[in-house]
């Protein structure tokens, strides 16, 4: 009961219960417990979302893909993190993502009655879920008013931006050069010499059918080519 009841403190949704309020989720909440060995599958995209997900110890790999599978981007999630919050209600309430564990992992889970409960129960938990979510619509909502990027590079780095669950980390992305420039409308040609200027730089890496960003970050804050 003392682990949970630690555990539960450093999770953004029960930040701000008291002591008091935090013993009666203890007691009378139902907790699912997992853990899940490297290399093995987590959740699969196109599954159902009946609970929420929190990953407390360990690394997960997560893939999505294009709607019609031209391309993908992998990216590291870092406990601790909660796994797509946002499906468990709403219009389509099936994961969009591949995850995989990378280092053998520990979750919690609590499933959309109990989050119902939490929610008419706890005021704080209701208002740190609505948060939650509203921050991720307000930073969709502002993306696509941004100004347009004002070249190729900028249009280049805006792609491997928006296609991100994180702003920051190792990004992999499976997509080849001619689709590439098809989604940033430009040449082949000039959408390879701008890469490979970024590589030069150092701030990405180029292969057949695929470019790795060591740290996304990076590539956004040195976006002088």
């Amino acid at each position: 009961m003392l682990h949970l009841y630690n555990t539960l403190l450093s999770l953004p949704l029960f930040q701000g219960l008291s002591k008091q309020d935090l013993e009666i989720v203890v007691e009378s909440t139902k907790f699912g417990f997992d853990k899940r060995p490297a290399g093995v599958a987590v959740i699969k995209s196109g599954s159902p979302c009946t609970s929420l997900n929190f990953l407390l110890s360990g690394e997960l790999e997560a893939t999505w893909r294009s709607a019609d599978g031209g391309y993908s981007v992998t990216e590291m999630i870092h406990a601790p993190a909660l796994i797509e919050p946002e499906r468990l209600f709403g219009l389509t309430q099936r994961y969009e993502g591949n995850y995989t564990a990378k280092t053998p992992c520990h979750f919690i889970t609590i499933d959309k009655a109990e989050t119902v409960v939490l929610t008419e129960n706890y005021m704080i938990f209701r208002f740190n879920l609505l948060n939650l979510l509203s921050t991720q619509a307000q930073k969709m909502r502002r993306y696509f008013w941004q100004q347009p990027p004002s070249d190729l590079s900028h249009r280049i780095v805006r792609f491997f931006q928006s296609h991100c669950q994180h702003p920051a980390g190792e990004k992999h992305f499976h997509i080849l050069m001619n689709r590439l420039a098809e989604e940033v409308g430009c040449s082949r040609l000039d959408v390879s010499h701008s890469l490979h200027s970024m590589q030069a730089a150092g701030l990405l890496q180029v292969h057949r059918g695929k470019v790795v960003i060591p740290a996304l970050e990076r590539l956004l804050n040195g976006q002088n080519f």
